[in-house]
């Protein structure tokens, strides 16, 4: 065989290589995730390091891998129309194009970038070092190729400049990256509910998941002392309000430990506790707003070492209590110990129904059946049928909201008991 067509063919070769390289380069540059990158640089990576140094610089990155990429693609198809004229005649254009075509979509393009998205990850890290040095060598002419591109655009009045990304727009892509993870994985649904949660606490108020005033379990601090520590000994809970005068006066929070501590220490040293203070053992109480969001009371329950506080109105009445036990919930679920009391309130029925107790949250309806009602203008199940019927319902009506039925089983007062919930046929 002739060595000029030898060498020829051995240099389309090597160039049909450089931009099979080039072009997997790009995609898995493009394509790696970036959490995992930066983690893989937090804890020392310096290819991971490497890959995001080159991402954060992604115009230098493309214009060098697409001048590469040109440069061999253009090369490679000049050398091989010079061959097939030769052996041809003028043909070998037709024959050069069809086949360089052919070479470079199947080889070069679709082969490469299909390996390069199936394993992204491994292949940015991989090829950091080559494509670095590639940024290198074309950066002066990659420079002036951005330079007269964002004349043309400036020219053209076009904007081009995305700078960074608002935090709406980063938190939609953290959603959808959860969401994504949640289908493709049916074992992270209850990882991906936490997640999804903890996004939502800046946007969840105390006054959605704090236990009712009707609920709060409070004493009456001029009690007898031996009648407060029975109370305090039979209850379920740890941190006690204490009132006086009326129920919604809450003057302090007594913890049972501090309780019985000092009772056990009156009972030892003096034989008597009848004139034990109670209401000095307790520690002042601390009032936030019922527009207070889940984050920041989260926050505020940090900085103050504190567990417990009381919600009060804009007008300063008390609403209920807010714990962080309430706010974990929110994030992990239910969370229940041997001196809990069982919640009531859920209870699936065999045609698809739901029968829930008024006070249920649409949060916890929604999360727990993947259910898509509106919870901004109720935070219950009974108060978005009162805030969508606009009227107290009998037992025994019937309601359809968002495709979803509603029949009313009890009411107290005016207070809706119990809901019998059908959703639509779809869910």
């Amino acid at each position: 065989m002739d060595p000029f067509l030898l060498t020829t063919v051995g240099a389309i070769f090597v160039m049909l290589l450089f931009s099979a390289f080039f072009s997997g380069s790009e995609t898995a540059l493009t394509a790696a995730s970036r959490p995992r990158l930066h983690h893989l640089e937090r804890s020392g990576n310096h290819r991971a390091f490497m890959v995001n140094r080159l991402r954060r610089s992604r115009e230098r990155l493309l214009g060098s891998i697409l001048i590469g990429n040109n440069l061999v693609n253009i090369l490679a198809s000049v050398l091989a129309t010079r061959i097939l004229i030769e052996l041809t005649g003028e043909a070998g254009v037709v024959y050069a194009t069809i086949l360089m075509t052919a070479l470079v979509v199947l080889f070069c393009e679709v082969m490469p970038k299909t390996y390069a998205i199936a394993h992204a990850d491994r292949m940015a890290l991989s090829v950091a070092p080559a494509v670095q040095l590639t940024v290198t060598l074309f950066s002066p002419l990659s420079r002036a190729v951005i330079f007269v591109v964002s004349r043309i655009f400036r020219m053209l009045r076009i904007r081009t400049a995305s700078g960074h990304q608002a935090p709406g727009v980063v938190e939609q892509e953290l959603r959808g990256a959860i969401e994504l993870h949640r289908v493709t994985d049916q074992e992270a649904g209850h990882e991906g509910v936490m997640l999804h949660s903890v996004l939502d606490l800046d946007e969840v108020k105390v006054d959605e998941v704090m236990v009712h005033r009707s609920d709060v379990v409070a004493v009456n601090a001029d009690l007898p002392t031996d009648e407060i520590v029975n109370a305090v000994v039979t209850s379920p809970y740890t941190r006690i309000p204490l009132w006086r005068d009326k129920p919604e006066n809450i003057i302090g929070v007594l913890h049972a430990r501090v309780l019985l501590k000092a009772f056990q220490e009156r009972a030892a040293g003096a034989g008597e506790d009848a004139d034990l203070d109670i209401a000095a053992l307790a520690t002042p109480p601390w009032f936030v707003p019922e527009s207070t969001s889940l984050l920041n009371q989260l926050q505020a329950f940090r900085r103050r070492g504190e567990h417990f506080a009381i919600v009060v109105d804009e007008y300063g009445d008390l609403l209920g209590i807010v714990t962080l036990e309430d706010i974990l919930e929110e994030i992990v679920g239910d969370i229940s110990d041997e001196h809990d009391i069982p919640r009531r309130g859920i209870r699936p029925q065999t045609s698809g129904a739901v029968i829930v107790d008024g006070d249920v949250t649409i949060r916890d309806l929604n999360r727990r059946f993947d259910w898509q009602l509106p919870d901004d203008g109720a935070a219950t199940a009974a108060g978005l049928v009162l805030h969508e019927s606009r009227l107290i319902p009998e037992s025994g009506q019937v309601f359809t909201y968002y495709g979803f039925r509603f029949e009313i089983l009890g009411r107290s007062g005016n207070r809706l008991t119990a809901l019998k919930i059908t959703p639509p046929a779809d869910q």
